[in-house]
């Protein structure tokens, strides 16, 4: 009867820990970080040498803090200049990484 109870508890803990690792992982600064970062830097600032190749701007530059929250969805679902547009996202993923890429200072 132990043996039962303690494996139960072990497949619980097993099914809450793979919940709550989902969960990280479709916030949008998770989003961010795996399929953004790369080019737009950690905090919104890409390299320099990335930026004149692939004309990046910066989160603090006043054309990019002027845009809307759906510009910067758009912007991730269909892509914008040399950026391509971020495939394998739901709605409501591209909504949180574009809301955290707004919320980058």
């Amino acid at each position: 009867m132990r043996k039962c109870i303690r494996t139960s508890a072990i497949v619980a803990l097993a099914l809450s820990m793979a919940g709550a690792t989902s969960f990280a992982q479709s916030s949008g600064e998770a989003i961010y970080k795996a399929k953004c970062q790369m080019c737009h830097g950690a905090t919104g600032t890409p390299n320099p040498g990335m930026a004149k190749m692939m004309g990046i701007k910066a989160v603090t530059d006043p054309a990019v803090k002027k845009l809307t929250l759906a510009q910067v969805e758009a912007t991730v679902k269909n892509g914008k200049n040399k950026m391509r547009p971020i495939s394998g996202l739901s709605d409501a993923q591209v909504k949180a990484v574009a809301e955290y890429f707004k919320s980058l200072k």
